[in-house]
């Protein structure tokens, strides 16, 4: 039997390194083509990317209620103003009102002598006094009519004074209600700036998971647990304090809103000023003013009713309550709440 002997040359295992190149190409593109692809603004997750990002958008969550807590207390105090304003206005008004109406009651007898002179006559007194036939009682009567002529010169002087008065009162209460409309206008302002940075950290929250939303409440409640502090004494510092502490622990679990300063929800200045208000004491409504509004003592110091200020510019208050806490209003979504004395940096604590 013939043998044929092939003369192919036998291919070497492997293959050519162009077509090894080519095959691995392929093989690639198929398994990226059968890989389901990410979803759009999906967040990488490498591991620690994820819980990375999580941190990341609660920084700037903490960032963004911080600026609206500081124009919140800018509104609070422009609304503070404008109220005062509002009641400065209303008595200006009044004061111009009564002014008016003394201005034209004094008209209206002025009128009415004018008239009875006109109607009777005028006479000359030389010549009344040439042809009456009783003399004697022409002067009498004559220095009758003299001081009625002083009486009314005596009206016409208040005439004139009460004008001039109404005229300075009116261009007071036009000032102020300019004023008035100038503050109406920062309100505005402050409010945009408080809704712009609220709606950005809704935003956010919105981005992430409930497990990190509950991860980040527990994380900024957890703040300052582990810095040393030593309370004051456990009792209040006087009766009111007392009557205030209880006030505001009742509110514990009311929700915040933005300039709310009570019953059913509050801003943190407003729920000091109203929680001293029911213990029958006015403290300004902003926690800058809230800062000056009595005696500072040392936080180590503190007794239940002290005010205790939050950063350096004072834009966060809290009522300490013994125990190393405070009851505050937080921030949007979270109620009014226990919170550890030391959740952020103290700048002063105000005994009212």
């Amino acid at each position: 039997m013939v043998s044929y002997r092939s003369h192919r040359k036998p291919a070497r295992s492997g293959g050519s390194w162009p077509t090894r190149v080519v095959l691995l190409t392929a093989v690639a593109g198929a398994a990226a083509a059968l890989t389901p692809a990410a979803p759009a603004g999906a967040r990488p997750d490498d591991g620690h990317g994820t819980a990375s990002s999580a941190r990341a958008a609660g920084t700037r969550i903490d960032r963004l209620y911080e600026q609206a807590e500081k124009s919140t207390e800018k509104y609070n105090a422009a609304a503070e103003r404008a109220a005062r304003l509002r009641k400065q206005v209303e008595y200006a008004q009044e004061r111009a009102a009564r002014r008016q109406a003394q201005v034209n009651r004094l008209r209206a007898a002025l009128a009415s002598f004018a008239g009875a002179q006109y109607r009777s006559g005028g006479v000359d007194p030389g010549v009344a006094l040439m042809l009456t036939a009783d003399p004697d009682g022409y002067l009498e009567r004559a220095a009758t009519l003299d001081r009625i002529g002083s009486r009314q010169q005596e009206k016409l002087t208040r005439l004139r004074s009460a004008q001039r008065s109404l005229k300075q009162q009116r261009a007071e209460a036009g000032m102020k209600l300019a004023e008035l409309e100038r503050r109406r206008t920062e309100l505005k302002q402050h409010k945009k700036a408080v809704q712009k940075r609220l709606a950005a950290a809704r935003h956010l929250l919105a981005e992430l998971t409930p497990e990190e939303r509950a991860e980040r409440e527990r994380a900024s409640r957890a703040r300052g647990r582990g810095e040393s502090f030593s309370p004051g004494g456990g009792s209040a510092s006087s009766h009111r304090a007392a009557a205030a502490v209880a006030a505001a622990r009742s509110a514990v679990g009311l929700p915040y809103v933005w300039g709310a300063a009570g019953p059913r929800s509050f801003d943190c200045s407003g729920l000091t000023q109203w929680a001293y208000g029911r213990a029958g004491t006015g403290i300004p409504r902003t926690s800058q003013g809230q800062r000056s509004a009595g005696r500072q003592v040392p936080l180590s110091q503190a007794r239940p009713g002290d005010l205790v200020i939050y950063r350096d510019d004072a834009s966060h208050v809290g009522m300490y309550v013994g125990g190393g806490q405070v009851v505050h209003a937080p921030h949007p979504g979270a109620p009014v709440r226990y919170d550890p004395v030391n959740m952020m940096p103290v700048s002063a604590v105000t005994r009212p």
